[in-house]
């Protein structure tokens, strides 16, 4: 049987969601939690990869076991071995044609950022934090510039895997609510460390070190070296996936109250 979860995480405990040999990756404790509810090792996939410091409101992962437990075991019983850090939040039986990160049409992010002069010691860990003036009309104009399909390789890692810096990015939204900046993406796939290093151009035109048409410059010049430096993980988060609706697994980017 094949089991598909949404689960959410505090990724301040952890040094991201890949298995490391030290064992203190998400997919570490999710794995050994599983295994103590199926009585049998089990491998976990998920939808994407998040970096040491990145949360998740909506991961999608799925497994393969052929214990027998009812859904709920899946959640609440799998819940009791996990950290209070991680949690499950839904289980579904799927079709085996289904995988979470293979079958994906899109993912999402959120990047919540606080404006304010003085860092907060409440929000610590769960915001990213810029204390200058940041001007929202011009980081919602450099954001235009990257819609669409284009080559991403100055907001690409160096340590990247991807295959391709050809990404399609579909949704780019910066909207501000008070202090608090919510800045929502969505595309085909994510390179390494891009919603971080997105991040890091638009601070640096909101604060008018450069004009909004400088984006599009950077965008050109698929260069790394000349791109502002890659901003903090504290308020990236993981907020959901895209699949086709044949598998019947909800596709929106959902968040729970206390991250809107």
């Amino acid at each position: 049987m094949r089991i598909a979860l949404g689960i959410e995480y505090d990724g301040r405990a952890f040094c991201g969601w890949q298995s490391q040999p030290n064992g203190l990756a998400v997919q570490d404790a999710l794995e050994a939690a599983i295994a103590q509810m199926a009585g049998t090792p089990v491998r976990v996939h998920a939808a994407g990869r998040t970096d040491a410091g990145v949360h998740a409101a909506r991961q999608i992962v799925h497994f393969d076991t052929e214990a027998k437990r009812p859904l709920t075991a899946w959640v609440r019983g799998v819940n009791s071995f996990l950290p209070p850090s991680v949690a499950v939040l839904w289980a579904q039986a799927v079709d085996e044609a289904f995988h979470a990160r293979f079958s994906a049409t899109a993912r999402h992010y959120r990047y919540l950022l606080l404006n304010h002069p003085v860092r907060s010691a409440l929000l610590a860990g769960r915001v990213g934090w810029h204390h200058a003036p940041l001007d929202l009309a011009s980081m919602q104009a450099a954001s235009r510039h990257l819609l669409g399909e284009h080559d991403f390789s100055s907001f690409r890692a160096a340590e990247c895997q991807a295959a391709s810096p050809v990404k399609m990015l579909t949704r780019l939204d910066i909207q501000r609510e008070g202090d608090l900046f919510y800045v929502d993406a969505s595309a085909s796939g994510f390179l390494h460390h891009m919603v971080r290093n997105l991040m890091g151009a638009l601070i640096h035109i909101g604060k008018g070190a450069e004009s909004p048409d400088w984006m599009a410059h950077l965008l050109a010049a698929r260069d790394r070296t000349i791109a502002p430096p890659t901003f903090m993980p504290d308020g990236l988060y993981f907020a959901g996936v895209s699949y086709p609706a044949a598998f019947g697994i909800a596709s929106e980017p959902t968040f729970r109250h206390y991250l809107v």
